[in-house]
């Protein structure tokens, strides 16, 4: 799989990353702008930016984010990504502390934008 990603900035206000030729409008922090825009290439480049090289379960919970976003057009809260990791890939499995040793930026700052998320609200007022 052939992906350049890169962050292209035209002044202040206008980036992007780059996905096989095409460029998708992002935030300054590096959220896609617009969800739809989203696919599994441009999970590779969103991941490669925060230095993530994607196994199976950074994909669980990559796809149960999309998921959830889909079917209620907001975020999930971090508890019922717990819970459905602790019924999916086990107790083990289904921590803050694994959730953070897939993701070490934490969960909106990585693994939502690597769904392809806007930037969920509770990192904007961490921010």
């Amino acid at each position: 799989m052939n992906i350049l990603a890169g962050l292209v900035s035209e002044g202040a206000e206008n980036h992007s990353i780059k996905v096989n030729g095409r460029l998708l409008p992002t935030d300054h922090l590096g959220y896609l702008l617009d969800p739809a825009d989203w696919d599994e290439e441009a999970a590779f480049a969103l991941a490669a930016r925060e230095e993530i090289e994607l196994a199976e379960d950074h994909w669980q919970m990559i796809r149960f984010v999309r998921r959830w976003y889909e079917e209620r057009q907001v975020v999930p809260e971090v508890r019922w990504l717990l819970k459905a990791m602790r019924q999916q890939l086990g107790e083990a499995k289904g921590t803050r502390r694994y959730l953070h040793r897939l993701f070490p930026h934490g969960y909106g700052p990585e693994l939502c934008k690597i769904a392809g998320m806007t930037m969920p609200r509770k990192v904007m007022l961490d921010v």
